[in-house]
Formats: C-alpha cells, structure tokens, sequence
C-alpha cells in the first residue's frame, strides 16, 4: 500500500508526549542530527509536479493528477477489455507517478521546514517555497486543485471519489506551509495563492460528486476524507469547513465505521484487514489532534448507542502490537512501523497503556519522524 508511506513518517510517540506535556519542548533539536543529515539530500532535490509525467491513458490535460487503481489488473479472460478487481494486490503497471511525486512532496517539505526551524538556514526555507510555488502558484507546473482523474480503471472509469485518498500526503504540506511563509521565503502573494489552491481544493473535495462519494464511503476513505477537510480548512481558517469535519465525524464517521466492541467491519473485510483496520484508527487518531488543535475536544466523544473512538483504538492496539495474534485476513506480512494512533490516542486520552504499548512498536525509519508535529499540529 503506497499511500502507507504518509504514515510512515509519523512516529516518534515521545516527541509526541512530550511536547505535549512542555510547550517549550523543539521537537526537532530532538533529533538535531538527523534533522541535519536527510535535509542535505532534499537540497538536491529539484521541484517536481504532476507536469513532469504524463500518461496516455489519462483523460486528462497536463495539469490533472492521474492515477490508476492499486488492485486493478488486466482481465486473462480478455485481455483487451476493462480491468478486474484483485483485492490487496497492487498491479506494478499501473500509472502512479503523481502519487510517488506527492509522496516525495510530503517528506522534503517538512524535512526542509524542520531544519530551517532548527538552523534558520535561509537555504532550507528557500528550497521548501520552491517546491510550494512548483505545486501550488507557478502557471506552467501548478496542479489544478481537484482529482477528477485519480484512482482510474482502465476500461471502467476515468477517475474515482476513492482517489481523494491519494492527496492525504498534503496534509503535512498543508502544516509546513505557514512555517515558510513566516521564514520570509515565500511572498505575502505566493502563501497566499497556496492557501487559495487548498481551498479551491477543499471546496472541490466537500461539493463535488467525487469528493461527496468519498465523504460517504462508509471506510477508512471516508475517515481521512475528513481528516483532509480539516487539515487544509485550518490552514486556509475555513471556520465552516472545520465544523462540518467535527460534525461529519461525529454523525457519521464513528456511528456507521464502529462497531461498540471497537472493531471496524468494512476493514476487518478486507484481505489486508489488520493494515486497513490501523491505518482507518490512525486517520481518527489524526483527525481528533487536529481538532484538539482547533479548541475542539472528539476523543471521547461517544453515540447515544456508547460507541466511541476510545474503544476502537483500544480493542486494535493489542493486535498492532502483536499482529501473529491477529486472526482475520492479511494476505501480505504487517508491519507497526508506521502506525501512529497509539500514541497520539495515548497522548490525547492520557491512556498510559496506549502509551506503552506505541513505545513497544518498532520505530520508523522515516526521514521526519521526529517531526510529527508537522504533520498533526501538535
């Protein structure tokens, strides 16, 4: 699963709880030198968009994101017709380009704003505006803000609500944005044509037919449909947005994705059910601290019916922690090292086992993990 590379940066628990617990706590001098190490290489990383790649088979212009659906696959049967399903199996030759230029975006972006925070270094700040001004402002590369071609299948559709999951890796570029502005790098205009592009991307995401099927998705496409929406409104101070996020979760998210002993059926479906299963909670998880963030309080918030988020993060740490115990379908090996929502439910409900239990996982090796605040606003 590519679009598991976004959690995989996002781990460091102590850093989480203990900026939490000091506001004067710099998460990254935490981990000063290799906040200094992996920002060298992104120096020499020249700015990339969804421009630099094209695909035949999208319908779109040079400007759209275009993706193909990870577990589509030529039909044996006909091999010239539309493409069938396979569960949990990712087909190489489909087109991902874009997705794996987002995905990059979301590790240079915070990397470089990480160590501008920590060194001032101009340089570093520079190279993050580049990157914003290349996605974001400059006509000849800028993405246009909306996704009417992602999550394509050859021979059935050109593009998919479900491929609003592609754009989770902006969340962090979202975080990282105003950081730069306040650097000085990127011009009053500049920051305020990237916070233009997120809304007109957050109005697409919240009006169009897409955008409202995943919003209704009922799985964990729905749950970070949401967190998206909330990400990209507080960047963009879209009060209503930011409400009908903290509605949308409590309406909808958590009464039709929980179950009261904490299970999500439509994930625990799946052939990947343990991986879908942790990455539905580590969208919640995301979701609940960028509420926090926002003054507003959903941990513990629970249906007429009792069921909450709460029980959820509890009844799947166990298994997260010691995935052989896990007893439903994971057709591929499973891995704690990117998940997130122990410690950031630990941290939010002041759960000590959680906490424990995240200090347990085994520890990403990704380029900002000691920078998570980036990502969920702490």
């Amino acid at each position: 699963m590519e679009r598991r590379a976004f959690l995989q940066k996002c781990t460091a628990l102590a850093l989480t709880c203990r900026a939490r617990a000091d506001a004067k706590f710099d998460v990254a001098a935490f981990d000063r030198a290799r906040v200094l190490r992996d920002s060298q290489k992104y120096l020499a990383d020249k700015p990339v968009s969804v421009t630099a790649a094209q695909s035949k088979r999208s319908a779109g212009g040079p400007h759209d994101f275009f993706s193909e659906g990870d577990y589509w696959w030529p039909d044996p049967k006909n091999p010239g017709g539309p493409y069938i399903q396979r569960d949990g199996m990712t087909n190489p030759d489909n087109f991902v380009e874009h997705r794996k230029f987002l995905m990059k975006l979301s590790v240079q972006m915070p990397a470089l704003t990480a160590v501008w925070r920590l060194t001032k270094g101009r340089r570093y700040a520079d190279h993050a505006a580049a990157h914003l001004r290349t996605w974001f402002v400059d006509e000849s590369t800028r993405m246009n803000p909306n996704l009417q071609y992602a999550q394509a299948i050859h021979g059935r559709t050109t593009g998919r609500g479900t491929g609003v999951i592609d754009t989770i890796h902006l969340v962090e570029v979202a975080k990282a944005a105003p950081f730069v502005a306040q650097s000085g790098a990127l011009s009053k205009s500049d920051f305020g044509a990237v916070k233009k592009w997120f809304a007109d991307y957050t109005k697409w995401m919240t009006t169009s037919p897409k955008g409202l099927d995943e919003k209704k998705s009922g799985n964990n496409h729905a749950t970070w449909w949401t967190a998206q929406s909330a990400a990209y409104a507080t960047l963009v101070g879209d009060a209503a947005a930011k409400s009908m996020a903290w509605d949308h979760y409590r309406s909808y998210l958590v009464p039709t994705e929980i179950q009261p002993d904490g299970s999500c059926p439509k994930e625990e479906a799946r052939t990947q059910s343990l991986g879908y299963s942790a990455m539905n909670l580590d969208a919640f998880a995301v979701l609940c601290r960028i509420a926090e963030t926002n003054g507003v309080s959903l941990w513990k918030f629970r249906t007429p019916q009792g069921t909450g988020v709460e029980t959820a993060f509890r009844y799947l740490t166990p298994f997260v922690a010691h995935p052989e115990t896990w007893r439903k379908p994971q057709i591929t090996k499973y891995s704690a090292d990117g998940t997130i929502f122990p410690g950031l439910a630990g941290a939010g409900l002041h759960d000590d086992a959680l906490l424990g239990a995240y200090r347990s996982l085994p520890r990403s090796e990704a380029a900002w993990a000691q920078f998570v605040d980036l990502a969920v606003g702490i």
